[in-house]
C-alpha cells in the first residue's frame, strides 16, 4: 500500500486538514480508527468493500462518512486508487447545510448531498486522471464549487480547542460553563456543526490520545488510569469497539491509519 498526503490550496485550507491518495497493488486489507471530522472518499479504480465478520459489502464510487466510534475494516482489491477528503472539524459545515449528526457511524453514497449528474461527471474525471496531482485539482475543483458562504462557528471551535488540549477528559456541562452557554443549547450546536454529542467527540479524542502516547512506550495501564478510566474492564471494552482489537491484539501489530 502507498500513501501519499497533500495539502489543500490556500482557500481551503481553513476546512480540508488533507488529501490522502491510497494505492494498493495487490489485495489488502487495512483497519481505519474513528476520527474527529467528516471525511469523503473518491474510488478513481479498483474497488473497495467495508469487511464486517464474513460479509463484504462494496463502498460507492464516491462516499461521505460520519464521525464513527468503532473501527471499520476496508478491503481494498488489486490496482485500487482511491483519494480521501479529510475535513477540519468544523469544516465540513461549510460544504453541507444539512444537520450534520445524521451522519454518525454512517457512510454514504455523496449523491445524497449533490446532484447525481454532478458526482457523475467527478467520476469520470478522476477515471481519467493520470497522475495523483491531477486527481487532486479535480477534487479542489469540486469542493470549491460547492463552497458556500460560511464563518466556522468561534465557540464551537473554541469547544473543539478546550477538549483536544483536556485530551478528551472534561465534562459537557464545565465545558458549557466555561463557553457560557446552556448545556442543552451548546448539545445542539454542537450536533449541528461536528456531527455528533461532545460526549461522543470527547470518547474519540480520549482514545486516540492513550494510543498516541502509548505509541511513544508509555505505560498504558497508567495512561487509562489518567484518562479518568478506573476500572480496567471498561476500559477494554471501550479500547476493543474503538479499534476492534483488545490492546495486546492491537499493540502487537499495530496496523491502522
Amino acid at each position: 500500500m502507498t500513501i501519499v498526503d497533500f495539502t489543500p490550496t490556500e482557500q481551503l485550507k481553513p476546512f480540508i486538514k488533507t488529501y490522502r491518495i491510497i494505492e494498493s497493488e495487490d489485495e489488502l486489507v487495512n483497519r481505519v480508527l474513528p476520527g474527529t471530522a467528516l471525511t469523503i472518499a473518491f474510488r478513481c479504480k479498483g474497488n473497495v468493500n467495508y469487511i464486517k465478520g464474513n460479509n463484504h459489502d462494496s463502498l460507492p464510487v464516491s462516499a461521505i462518512s460520519g464521525i464513527r466510534k468503532s473501527a471499520r475494516l476496508i478491503g481494498y482489491s488489486k490496482n485500487t486508487t482511491t483519494v480521501v477528503v479529510h475535513f477540519n472539524e468544523v469544516g465540513a459545515k461549510a460544504f453541507f447545510k444539512e444537520p450534520l449528526h445524521e451522519l454518525f457511524e454512517e457512510s454514504v453514497s455523496l449523491d445524497n448531498f449533490f446532484p447525481q449528474q454532478k458526482i457523475a461527471i467527478i467520476e469520470e474525471l478522476l477515471a481519467e486522471a493520470k497522475t495523483n496531482n491531477q486527481r487532486i485539482a479535480v477534487i479542489e475543483q469540486f469542493l470549491l464549487s460547492g463552497l458556500h458562504d460560511y464563518k466556522p462557528d468561534a465557540l464551537i471551535t473554541a469547544a473543539i480547542a478546550i477538549i483536544q488540549s483536556k485530551k478528551g477528559i472534561i465534562k459537557i456541562k464545565d465545558l458549557a460553563d466555561a463557553l457560557f452557554i446552556s448545556q442543552d443549547a451548546f448539545e445542539k450546536r454542537f450536533r449541528k456543526t461536528i456531527g455528533s454529542s461532545p460526549k461522543q467527540f470527547c470518547y474519540v479524542v480520549r482514545i486516540k490520545s492513550i494510543i498516541d502516547q502509548k505509541q511513544n512506550s508509555q505505560n498504558l495501564i497508567e495512561l487509562a488510569f489518567d484518562a479518568g478510566y478506573f476500572d480496567q474492564s471498561h476500559f477494554n471494552k471501550d479500547f476493543k469497539l474503538f479499534t476492534g482489537q483488545t490492546p495486546s491484539e492491537f499493540f502487537k501489530f499495530p496496523s491502522f491509519w
